[in-house]
C-alpha cells in the first residue's frame, strides 16, 4: 500500500482551505484518508501552514512519499 503526504480541498468555490493528510496513494484527492496532519490557507497573510512536523516525519520514516508542495513546504519548515 503506497501512502502519499497531500493536500485535501475543502472551502468554497473560488476560497479554498487545504488539509495536509496521509492517505492511501489511489484514493481521491478528496477522498479517505488515514491521518490528518495539518491545514493551509492561502488567504491568511501570516501562518499560512499549520503542520504536525513530528507526525510527517514520522509517516515519511514509515514509507509515505509527500508530494511535490509538502515536500516544498516541509523543507521550508525544517530549515526554519
Amino acid at each position: 500500500m503506497a501512502l502519499r503526504i497531500r493536500f485535501a480541498r475543502f472551502g468554497k468555490h473560488k476560497k479554498p482551505f487545504y488539509r495536509v493528510v496521509v492517505a492511501n496513494a489511489s484514493s481521491p484527492r478528496d477522498g479517505k484518508f488515514i491521518e490528518r496532519l495539518g491545514t493551509y490557507d492561502p488567504f491568511q497573510e501570516e501562518n499560512k501552514l499549520n503542520l504536525n512536523v513530528e507526525r510527517a516525519r514520522y509517516w515519511i520514516k514509515n514509507g509515505a512519499q509527500p508530494n511535490d508542495i509538502v515536500k516544498f513546504y516541509l523543507s521550508k519548515l525544517e530549515n526554519a
